[in-house]
């Protein structure tokens, strides 16, 4: 009998199909497809079968729905940001062998958070886990309030009862990309701030602390940026418009990097003989052999399951002496990726 990828009405192929095809009751087929006793082998293999045939697949969102647990864990994200995106790939690898699964709902130039947010509740997710939030304190505080929440990339001081932070040490990164160019000569290094992004704050701190650190308070420059390309590169103008250019540049994140680096090009700046410059983050788009960025490397694999265990030891009160039980903040230590874009000062003229 050859096989089919639709019911024969060109919908979707249901419980009924598979048992049409089968040849057996609606209810034999529930059975097989729960895994539940009551069907023989041969039984269990013809209605198998006969679901390949015509491609029916069950529907796990219905059924976790139906039960009385949805074990969904609701994720925030940011459509436009790079680093976003490969923390959503390390919290699928950490929620899935759990038994947990993903639901995402983006915040776009369009959706705000608490949009969003919403979406996630009506989709009867059990946690959050808010990547970057934005959102007041006390609103944070309130949706702590109804269910556990996981703060990820963001420091919140005061703490907030009943909601988790996972975050890098922002200014711990911050000084690690000015040690590193110091000790390629730089002295005049500017940093393109982040403004009231989450971990801002943080990466300026670190920003002036190692600098003063070296003695190169006179030195200290901090240019208004932010998250985008555009910020970036509208900073880079600022640069070249100013005198004298500072030999360095580090970036608020490696989009923001990325835009530095678009102007640095078109005005015949070369990156890294005339200027160096940093970026935050490694993601994937520092990664890209035409960017090739040197950047501040944050841990997404750690982070992405320490908020993942973190969200499941509050749903299933697991107050073990793991580590991922235990509560409050998790600062997770940042790591220097030097690539193409850094490089010794060059010599004046």
């Amino acid at each position: 009998m050859p096989a089919s990828s639709a019911a024969p009405d060109g919908k979707r192929p249901t419980l009924a199909d598979v048992a049409a095809r089968a040849g057996v009751s609606t209810a034999l087929v529930s059975i097989v497809m729960r895994e539940a006793k009551g069907a023989s082998a041969a039984t269990r293999e013809r209605v198998l079968q006969a679901a390949r045939e015509i491609g029916y697949r069950p529907d796990a969102r219905a059924r976790l729905l139906r039960s009385q647990r949805s074990r969904l864990l609701g994720v925030q994200f940011g459509l436009q940001h790079p680093f976003h995106t490969d923390l959503v790939e390390g919290l699928y690898a950490a929620a899935e062998p759990a038994g947990y699964q993903i639901a995402l709902s983006a915040v776009a130039a369009g959706r705000g958070e608490q949009r969003a947010v919403e979406t996630l509740l009506d989709d009867r997710c059990e946690a959050l886990i808010l990547l970057g939030p934005q959102a007041p304190a006390a609103q944070l505080a309130r949706l702590a309030g109804q269910l556990p929440v996981v703060s990820v990339a963001r420091r919140l001081r005061p703490s907030i009862p009943g909601l988790e932070v996972v975050r890098t040490a922002d200014d711990k990164g911050a000084r690690q990309a000015v040690d590193h160019l110091v000790e390629l000569g730089h002295r005049d290094i500017a940093h393109i701030d982040g403004g009231r992004a989450p971990g801002a704050a943080d990466r300026r701190r670190g920003y002036r602390t190692a600098m003063n650190r070296h003695g190169l308070a006179r030195h200290i420059r901090i240019l208004p940026g932010g998250l985008t390309e555009e910020d970036g590169a509208d900073a880079a103008r600022a640069l070249m418009a100013d005198r004298p250019h500072p030999t360095a540049v580090m970036a608020f994140n490696d989009r923001c990097a990325t835009g530095v680096l678009d102007v640095f090009l078109r005005a015949g700046v070369a990156v890294p003989d005339d200027i160096s410059v940093v970026g935050f983050d490694d993601s994937h788009l520092a990664r890209l052999a035409h960017i090739d960025l040197t950047t501040v490397g944050q841990n997404i694999p750690r982070i992405a399951q320490l908020a993942v265990g973190r969200a499941i030891a509050r749903l299933e009160a697991d107050e073990t002496a793991d580590e991922t039980a235990a509560v409050g903040e998790q600062v997770i230590a940042p790591h220097l990726v030097v690539r193409s874009t850094t490089a010794p000062p060059a010599e004046p003229r």
